[in-house]
């Protein structure tokens, strides 16, 4: 749909245009998702009269929505762009409220109904359901072959409002993005809410009261376009030659400092991570590097939280946040791609609080399982529950209901969308969402399952610290916290499945799952062993006996000093258990 609107707008040519146009980075055309929200000007001339329109497009998974959040506040109006053949979304759902909240002019668009499957009038029921607006205001279009493009695009001029600001107040421009450029230092987008930009002009950033020249200003088409001033409601850059990128945060107010404003613009609400995982180099003099890099994909990604921590298994890295496990998938594979740092995960997990017996008010926060405290002095552990949302088409209730309740999950309720339609609404653990929920959902409802979260407080759970040990030794990066009645079974399969991973050795390997001392699960890797008798061929038993004492003595000598690699494939087992 976005490539259609340039297309119609003729903000890029024929020549320039390709499939998803706006989606430049690899990963999102290999996976057919939006990852990065992207900004870009349009400029159309209707009845005589000349319109600037500026368009962001944001990705809609549900590991994305912090990316809509900033996207939204920076704008006036958003077209909820609805499948005709899929129907309305969970994400969908929840982006609109999202865009509710902020007063913004929404218009329905109902796309692709050039497809064979399309059932465009019943999807136009749900909207009208779900909005309240009337069926002739659901534009119909498709995306591929551009019908309807041209009366969505005079649509979009009619009924959203033009932003409302001050030309004459001081400069309150709102960052709603960066990125980070090696050449020129990072790059700030923003829209100025009130006053003006000017190239030169020295540029004060309210949050980290940081002052700049501004170098370079201009707005954004494809490429960046150079212009000597940004007006009041205009969306543009900032080049001003930044190298650190802890001085730019998105949500800060840019104003001047010649005549500064009074106060900054609220800005968005603070990120809060849901998953936890550590992420280390697998090379430890990578160290620095690694933080420079993440420090620049945070730029970009300002969902990413991360802090400096340490193992004994795999020495110094980062302790990161990430929105969901598809997040934590894409920060690894841009890590790996953008900055060529070949890191090693750990189990992923959430944040807990744990209150002690001798101060049952006081909270310790537990982001790794190394830091619960000793369970003798435990008066609970709480964790972090969410309201999941579900819809899903009646024929697959109850297959996703057993999911649901397998993950401890409690059904809320349940109400009936339409005939064929059902949104379930259940109270879960985030922990049990982690790892294989999702995949396991679009499997069991054949792709058709959309799920939407938010957190809904903390609630007392009976946890235990589930530990690994490997020949005899702790692998703190593979302990992980578990509700006590999945403990045994998720120990047996994680040592089942690092049985098939770790290679084998010249001595037995046992691996084994512990709660405290107690041993919950064991298998052994055989070890290599050489046929040391092979040159006795008759004579006395003895000679054999000999032989074979000495490698036996040999093999315990080996496993007391041997020290077993773990591959960065057997990290990551663990989220897999059900394959």
């Amino acid at each position: 749909m976005a490539d259609r609107l340039l297309q119609v707008t003729n903000t890029i040519s024929d020549r320039e245009l390709q499939n998803q146009t706006l989606d430049d980075m690899d990963l999102e055309r290999e996976r057919g998702i939006t990852i990065k929200s992207h900004a870009i000007q349009m400029e159309y001339e209707k009845d005589g009269e000349k319109y600037i329109l500026n368009l962001i497009d944001t990705p809609g998974h549900v590991d994305f929505s912090y990316e809509v959040s900033r996207s939204i506040a920076a704008c006036e109006g958003a077209l909820l762009i609805v499948d005709a053949a899929q129907s309305i979304q969970a994400q969908t759902i929840s982006n609109l409220y999202l865009a509710l909240e902020n007063d913004l002019e929404i218009i329905p668009v109902l796309n692709k109904i050039d497809l064979p499957s399309a059932n465009p009038e019943e999807v136009t029921d749900d909207i009208v359901d779900l909005l309240g607006c009337d069926p002739e205001d659901v534009l119909r279009c498709s995306g591929k072959t551009g019908e309807g493009v041209l009366e969505l695009l005079h649509t979009i001029i009619e009924k959203i409002p033009a932003p409302q600001g001050d030309p004459e107040a001081p400069l309150q421009a709102l960052i709603f993005d960066s990125v980070y450029n090696p050449f020129r230092g990072i790059e700030a987008f923003y829209k100025v809410v009130n006053g003006e930009i000017k190239k030169g002009q020295q540029v004060k950033f309210m949050a980290t009261n940081k002052k700049y020249f501004a170098d370079e200003i201009g707005t954004l088409k494809l490429n960046q376009v150079e212009k000597p001033v940004i007006k009041t409601g205009d969306v543009g850059y900032i080049i001003s030659g930044i190298k650190d990128a802890a001085e730019v945060k998105v949500g800060d107010t840019i104003t001047l400092v010649d005549n500064p404003a009074v106060e900054a613009i609220d800005g968005f609400e603070e990120v809060k991570p849901m998953v936890f995982a550590g992420i280390y180099p697998v090379d430890t003099e990578d160290y620095e590097d690694l933080r420079s890099s993440i420090e620049k994909l945070r730029l970009n990604d300002a969902s990413l939280t991360f802090e400096a921590e340490s193992s004994a298994a795999l020495g110094f890295g980062f302790r990161c946040g990430f929105l969901g496990m598809l997040h934590l998938e894409i920060v690894q594979e841009r890590l790996e791609r953008e900055f060529n740092m070949t890191v090693i995960t750990t189990v992923p997990n959430v944040s807990y609080e744990a209150y002690l017996e001798k101060d049952p008010d006081k909270m310790v926060p537990v982001h790794n399982p190394s830091e619960l405290p000793d369970p003798s002095g435990l008066n609970r552990v709480e964790e972090p529950y969410i309201r999941a949302a579900i819809i899903t088409k009646s024929e697959f209730v109850g297959p996703v209901m057993s999911l649901c309740i397998e993950k401890r999950g409690e059904l809320q309720s349940q109400n009936y969308l339409t005939q064929h339609r059902v949104e379930m609404i259940f109270n879960m653990p985030l922990a049990e969402v982690v790892f294989d929920f999702y995949d396991r959902l679009k499997s069991i409802s054949k792709g058709y399952a959309s799920f939407d979260y938010a957190p809904s407080g903390m609630k007392a759970s009976k946890l235990v610290k589930v530990d690994i040990m490997i020949n005899g030794e702790v692998v703190d990066a593979l302990s992980a916290l578990i509700h006590v009645d999945n403990a045994y079974n998720i120990g047996k399969k994680m040592c089942e499945k690092l049985r098939e991973l770790i290679p084998r050795q010249q001595f037995d390997i046992p691996i084994q799952a512990a709660i405290g001392a107690k041993i919950i699960a064991r298998e052994t890797i055989k070890a290599l062993r050489k046929d040391v008798t092979a040159k006795c061929y008759g004579g006395d038993i003895s000679r054999k006996r000999k032989l074979l004492e000495k490698q036996k003595a040999g093999k315990k000598k080996m496993r007391q000093i041997g020290r077993v690699e773990v591959p960065q494939s057997a990290f990551l087992a663990v989220l897999k258990l059900n394959d």
